[in-house]
């Protein structure tokens, strides 16, 4: 279930710096057990990175997702991913298809670049208290 969030939230949030968002990300994701994706009726929005890396940003609430659903995006909506579905078929298929999540964009910054298993791992010390 999704958290409220209010607009001075949201402009401080999205005013932190990448790891600070990945932190935020990560904490956010494993109190609410989801995280979010844009998806088209062609399936979900993936992007390149200039370095050849194909991803697919994630975020925390709907509401930082639908701040990117712009221009080519206009025709996307943010869907829920659930920490269950995420650890039975995202992150497997994800590392199967040699996927990275961009953790967190918003408007100037691209976000963490991660491995799926990375941020699985950063899940789980969040979860252990470690």
């Amino acid at each position: 279930m999704s958290y409220s969030l209010t607009d001075t939230d949201q402009a401080a949030v999205e005013k932190m710096q990448d790891n600070e968002r990945y932190n935020h990300f990560v904490n956010k994701v494993v109190e609410h057990q989801e995280m979010w994706i844009l998806t088209d009726e062609h399936g979900c929005m993936m992007l390149t990175t200039e370095e050849d890396e194909d991803c697919i940003p994630m975020w925390p609430h709907a509401d930082y997702a639908k701040t990117w659903a712009v221009e080519d995006w206009a025709e996307c909506q943010p869907e829920a991913i659930s920490m269950k579905t995420w650890q039975s078929r995202w992150l497997p298929g994800m590392e199967e298809d040699e996927l990275l999540v961009a953790v967190f964009p918003v408007t100037d910054a691209a976000g963490a670049l991660v491995e799926p298993g990375e941020l699985q791992d950063a899940f789980k010390r969040k979860q252990s208290g470690r």
